[in-house]
C-alpha cells in the first residue's frame, strides 16, 4: 500500500509526539530518584537527551522515505 508522503508525516507526528512526551515524563520522573548532584544529573540528562532518537529512528526514516522508492518495489 502506497501512502502519500503528507499522510505519512501526519501519521508519524501522531505517533512521535505522544511517545516523546511519555519519554520526557519518564526521564523527569527517574531523575527525581537520582542523587541530586549536578555532575550526575548532567551526565544523566545528556544520555537521556540522546537515547530517545534510537527507538524513533525507524519511524523518522519511514516518514521521510520518498514515495518513488515504494513505486520501484512493486
Amino acid at each position: 500500500m502506497k501512502l502519500d508522503p503528507s499522510l505519512k508525516k501526519l501519521i508519524g507526528l501522531l505517533v512521535f509526539l505522544p511517545a516523546f512526551l511519555l519519554y520526557i515524563g519518564l526521564v523527569v520522573t527517574v531523575s527525581d530518584y537520582l542523587p541530586q548532584h549536578w555532575a550526575i544529573l548532567g551526565i544523566y540528562f545528556v544520555i537521556a537527551g540522546t537515547v530517545w532518537a534510537f527507538p524513533l529512528k525507524p519511524l523518522m526514516l519511514w516518514m521521510n522515505k520518498p514515495a518513488s522508492s515504494y513505486e520501484d518495489q512493486t
